[in-house]
């Protein structure tokens, strides 16, 4: 029997020193011979659950085979069968609570570093041009996709391999979603996300950019042109707390601050005409992932950042990766504390007043309550705050299909086939208000096959 290896391979990083200076990515990614010693470390499970507990259920124990053996262009198609997009995926998926969670290594010590691996193959194809081929039979029927997120790239490509023309309608100059104007490019490199959303076009995806659905062209226009309708519009709309100050400036959503910095390259300012005014202290309400995007990319801009969260870092939401580095880069995490007001001056931010908070029995999803502290205000000065507490669908796209059956905050309701109304399918963040890349690459594929099943049936 071999040896079991207990630690994984080890990943250099660029330095916190230079991190913080520049928005390049931080981790720099495994060496050939490398990659292949993280993947000699897999036990090769006869049923491995590392498989079960990934949402598109990619072959992992048979690309680390591949891999293991240094046969890079067998493990790059393996995954591809079923992740379009595996260099963005690797970066991005929350592998410690799927499939990286669920390995059987690490019980024994550190599981396989799935995703880093991913990537390194992603990143490995795209340097030696090694693209998936297969070929087309066109069945003459047209499918739209509203949105070029993650779950329409995935709904985009397998529809293309069952035969269908697909036109992908999406409202931004560039596609590809939150992986666009949500993620930063320390965590996801837009050049990557530009190369895999080539590899749309070059099986036939007519990717239509600027295109606002119900303002363009109406629903009913798509409609009337297309035998079935994938909608695929997101999660862009910000919740806010709903405190008093709001209005006043220096106060950001969290969408519209990262927007700002990725998608019109403020931190490019003035190469790029996007100034974002961003003040020398910042404080970030929340902890998930979107929170430490911000406060990262605030702290890139030169800000002394303070998450303010009402539970302690134990229960961020947030991956450990994203949390770790906020916390070598110097942004302060303030736990148990709750915002109060945005204080204010001249019609700008000068400052928060929290509330202490304890925490009490556990809430349905199994993380204590956060309770007031009566008497436990206090103030603290900022410049700058940006709110990062979740979000729900487009309102503005939805006000225009008013047929469109919704849920509570403009989730689009759907049945298990992922169906809204007669021929119109919906699934990523539009009916989850807010998930994974992984989880909306899985739902892209289950509409594909959902579609395909109903125009065979027409």
């Amino acid at each position: 029997m071999a040896k079991i290896i207990k630690e994984r391979v080890p990943m250099s990083e660029l330095s916190v020193e230079n991190r913080i200076k520049t928005f390049d990515e931080v981790p720099l990614g495994y060496s050939k011979e490398q990659a292949i010693s993280e993947a000699k470390r897999c036990l090769q499970c006869e049923d491995p659950p590392c498989v079960k507990n990934c949402p598109v259920h990619v072959d992992i124990k048979g690309f680390i085979k591949e891999l293991s053996d240094g046969n890079f262009k067998e493990a790059f198609l393996k995954i591809k069968q079923d992740n379009p997009i595996p260099a963005i995926a690797g970066r991005v998926c929350p592998q410690e609570a799927q499939c990286e969670g669920a390995c059987t290594l690490g019980k024994a010590g550190d599981p396989i570093n799935i995703g880093k691996l991913e990537a390194f193959l992603g990143n490995w194809a795209m340097k030696e041009g090694v693209r998936e081929q297969f070929s087309i039979k066109e069945k003459g029927k047209k499918i739209a996709i509203v949105g070029a997120g993650p779950s329409g790239i995935s709904c985009a490509v397998d529809l293309r391999k069952y035969g269908y023309e697909v036109a992908m309608f999406e409202a931004l100059h560039k596609a590809g979603g939150v992986l666009q104007y949500g993620i930063p490019e320390f965590r996801l490199p837009k050049k990557i996300v530009d190369e895999e959303l080539a590899y749309l076009r070059e099986i036939g995806v007519d990717i239509r950019l600027n295109s606002i659905v119900g303002q363009n062209i109406s629903f009913k226009e798509v409609q009337n042109e297309y035998d079935a309708v994938y909608v695929g519009t997101g999660a862009g709309a910000p919740f806010f707390v709903g405190i008093p100050g709001e209005e006043l400036n220096g106060v950001y959503s969290a969408n519209e601050f990262l927007i700002r910095t990725n998608l019109m390259k403020a931190y490019k300012f003035p190469e790029y005409d996007t100034p974002l005014l961003v003040g020398k202290k910042v404080g970030v309400i929340g902890a998930g992932n979107v929170a430490m995007d911000s406060a990262r990319s605030a702290r890139r801009f030169g800000a002394e950042v303070y998450i303010l969260y009402r539970r302690t870092k134990k229960h961020s939401p947030a991956r450990k990766e994203e949390l770790r580095h906020a916390l070598e880069e110097g942004i302060h995490f303030m736990e148990l504390v709750a915002p109060n007001r945005i204080l204010g001056e001249n019609g700008w931010v000068k400052g928060i007043e929290l509330s202490k908070m304890d925490l009490g029995e556990p809430d349905e999803n199994g993380r204590p309550k956060p309770k007031l502290i009566k008497g436990s205000e206090f103030t603290m000065e900022l410049d700058t705050v940006i709110e990062a507490i979740g979000t729900t669908p487009n309102r503005l796209f939805l006000r225009t299909v008013p047929e469109l059956k919704t849920k509570s905050h403009g989730i689009i309701d759907v049945d298990e086939n992922l169906k809204n109304i007669n021929g119109v399918y919906a699934g990523g963040d539009a009916i989850s208000g807010g998930a994974t890349v992984i989880q909306a690459l899985g739902e892209g594929r289950k509409a594909a096959k959902s579609i395909h099943e109903y125009l065979a049936a027409c």
